[in-house]
């Protein structure tokens, strides 16, 4: 069985976005860490709606350009966490959420190793 690195980084993604509920990851993110808690929670809920429709789109994520794209973002994604790391609400600290952060930036890498 060959594991499709493209789909196994998407299911990671959505996993680290629920996830992102849990650790409150608007309270970090510049467009939504100046809200009150509840009304970030929000944004940041109804903000993913059109990125995961896109994310499920096949006219779209079925291309290889767009799965590229994505791959790159989840590499990006990775060190984006990195930085973020001693933000003093950053609340990603256990291994739970960075076995998924770190599991997608690498399926990232190698649908990219793999494919170009």
């Amino acid at each position: 069985m060959n594991v499709d690195f493209y789909t196994l980084g998407l299911s990671l993604i959505f996993m680290h976005e629920m996830d992102a509920i849990r650790c409150y990851e608007w309270r970090i993110l510049p467009i939504t860490s100046f809200l009150e808690d509840k009304t970030g929670m929000i944004v940041f809920i109804f903000l993913h709606v059109p990125l995961f429709y896109l994310l499920l789109l096949p006219s779209i994520s079925q291309s290889v350009a767009f799965k590229t794209g994505f791959s790159i973002f989840l590499i990006i994604h990775f060190f984006l966490h990195l930085l973020f790391l001693f933000h003093k609400k950053n609340a990603f600290r256990d291994w739970v959420s960075w076995s998924i952060i770190t599991g997608a930036g690498i399926c990232g890498a190698l649908y990219l190793q793999l494919t170009l």
